[in-house]
C-alpha cells in the first residue's frame, strides 16, 4: 500500500502519513525511533532487541526516499540507519496505541518508574556502546 501524503511536523514530532485505503495516521517520531526496523535497535534476530532510552524529545530533520517503497528518516539522535518501508509505517499508524503499550512495559520491566526510560538523562544513565551488536553500522 502507498502513501498519498506525508508530512513532517517537526514542532509537534508527528509523522502525518496517509495511505490510498483512505486511513490516515499521525506517528510520533518517539515511536518510530524506538521501533526502529534498523539492526541497531532491532538485533540481528529475535530476542536481539536493544531497548531505547530517552527519546522522549527525539526529532526529525530531514527525511531521504528509499526507492519506491519507504524512506530513511534522519533523527536528531543520529540515528539514520533505520528504513521504514510503507508497510512497517501502516502497521506503526494502525498498531501505535497497543505498540506504545509494549514499549511502556519494556520500560517498566527494565525497572524504570512511569515513563522516566523516556526521559533523555535516562540514556545517559544506561550509556552503552551506540552499536550493541558489536558491528558498525
Amino acid at each position: 500500500m502507498n502513501p498519498t501524503n506525508i508530512t513532517v511536523h517537526a514542532k509537534s514530532r508527528i509523522l502525518e502519513i496517509a495511505f490510498e485505503d483512505g486511513s490516515e495516521f499521525e506517528i510520533p517520531f518517539e515511536l518510530m525511533r524506538v521501533y526502529s526496523p534498523s539492526a541497531e535497535v532491532r538485533g540481528h534476530g529475535p530476542g536481539q532487541e536493544i531497548l531505547q532510552l530517552g527519546k522522549r524529545d527525539v526529532g526529525i530533520d530531514g527525511v531521504e526516499p528509499v526507492g519506491n517503497y519507504g524512506i530513511r528518516p534522519v533523527f536528531t539522535d543520529g540515528h539514520t540507519t533505520g528504513i521504514y518501508t510503507w508497510d512497517f509505517l501502516y502497521k506503526l499508524g494502525r498498531d501505535h496505541q497497543q505498540l506504545w503499550d509494549a514499549y511502556l512495559q519494556q520500560l517498566h520491566a527494565a525497572g524504570y518508574d512511569g515513563d522516566t526510560g523516556r526521559d533523555p538523562s535516562a540514556a545517559a544513565h544506561n550509556a552503552k556502546p551506540a552499536h550493541g551488536c558489536g558491528h558498525h553500522h
